[in-house]
């Protein structure tokens, strides 16, 4: 299972990365929004940052819109993959995209038919949300596991990102049901680290260590 970083702060990027378990990094223009400087700029030093994909979304609502600025992302970095929202415009530009070679990220997935669509489009990478799910009461595992299924039985390219994860708890569960991806908000991975009886352990471990050494 491969673990993307679904931020655009590039100092927790770069802290993170060092751990070596960064596969990727997923942006939206929320994510962007929130670090208040250039477009353009940030997904570049993402892309000098991380050695795999880097999804940058795009804006525009009609298909042309989107294939448009597609070709301007995609020409920004060999990593891009651009993001594109689950509409019936996306799907048309996914389509035009994925036959030019350019990848793409099939956004805000929230049914199995709905990623089956994006599968039969061309999307490189489909991204169903987890969290998103939860707070209206549906079953994002159920979703996750019929993407799985249909994508080993008709042998589909697509990738499951698992998106809108917000605890150790969701990744896990996601792993189990064979989501190629994770994709984990900064602060999320670094608690994934940590475990009270692993820092009382340590402690215990160096308060022994020292007392035998005296």
């Amino acid at each position: 299972m491969k673990f993307f970083l679904d931020t655009a702060n590039v100092e927790a990027i770069k802290a993170i990365n060092e751990l070596g378990l960064v596969d990727g990094v997923t942006t939206n223009p929320t994510i962007i929004s929130r670090e208040g400087r250039d477009f353009e700029t940030v997904i570049k030093e993402i892309c000098e940052i991380v050695d795999g994909p880097v999804s940058a979304e795009v804006t525009g609502l009609t298909a042309q819109e989107m294939v448009d600025e597609a070709r301007v992302l995609a020409k920004w970095h060999k990593n891009i993959v651009v993001k594109i929202p689950m509409t019936t415009e996306g799907l048309k530009a996914t389509k035009v995209l994925s036959a030019e070679g350019i990848k793409t990220n099939v956004t805000l997935v929230f049914t199995v038919s709905q990623g089956l669509m994006a599968m039969k489009a061309g999307a490189t990478y489909i991204s169903p949300f987890i969290g998103r799910l939860e707070d209206i009461g549906s079953d994002p595992y159920q979703l996750i596991a019929d993407l799985r299924e249909i994508i080993d039985l008709y042998d589909f390219k697509s990738e499951i990102i698992s998106a809108s994860i917000r605890n150790s708890a969701h990744v896990e569960a996601v792993a189990k049901l064979g989501s190629d991806i994770a994709t984990i908000p900064d602060n999320v991975f670094e608690k994934m680290t940590q475990h009270p009886l692993t820092t009382n352990g340590i402690k215990q471990f160096m308060d022994d260590w020292a007392a035998f050494k005296k």
